[in-house]
């Protein structure tokens, strides 16, 4: 299509929410919910990560190591259905949004790299090495995806000032 804009399925032209979506997310409970998981997923992870690094480098703490990514897992698990609810009530869809849908992707492959370390954990599977080898990928998984979602946040950010000095005063 040379010569037009591309457009999503919408018919929007680069932007994340109609003004309808815009207003229910403003709106919604779950924006704030999802405001306090985040950075509070993001204090989880970097404390697991000095246990988890601690016992790779001493061989000590494995257990206290254990228990941070359980928790981790655990934050990761309720932001990911609190996330799941926030989609419904914004955009009408459980999960994979257009405006969302690679956050979305990526989001289950840290949920599957989680939940293979939880497995490997409770099933008693491989040595302790290994399995925080597995915890490891997640956490670099989870970095990655928060990238993703950190970039959503500062495009809606600059798209909603772009709106408010659109609009006359």
């Amino acid at each position: 299509m040379q010569g037009q804009e591309q457009r999503d399925d919408r018919g929007l032209k680069g932007s994340l929410y109609t003004p309808d979506e815009r207003q229910r997310r403003d709106e919604s409970v779950w924006t704030i919910v999802q405001g306090v998981l985040a950075p509070l997923q993001f204090l989880v992870f970097l404390v697991s990560l000095g246990l988890v690094i601690r016992t790779l480098v001493t061989g000590e703490g494995a257990f206290a190591a254990d228990v941070s990514i359980v928790v981790k897992t655990l934050v990761l698990y309720t932001i990911m259905v609190t996330g799941s609810i926030w989609e419904k009530v914004v955009f009408g869809k459980w999960l994979f949004v257009p405006a969302f849908f690679w956050e979305d992707v990526f989001s289950m492959a840290v949920l599957a790299l989680h939940t293979a370390y939880l497995v490997m954990l409770f099933a008693g599977l491989g040595t302790v090495e290994q399995r925080l080898g597995v915890a490891l990928a997640a956490y670099a998984a989870y970095v990655i995806n928060a990238g993703q979602f950190l970039w959503k946040l500062r495009m809606a950010r600059l798209e909603g000032a772009t709106a408010r000095q659109a609009v006359p005063a």
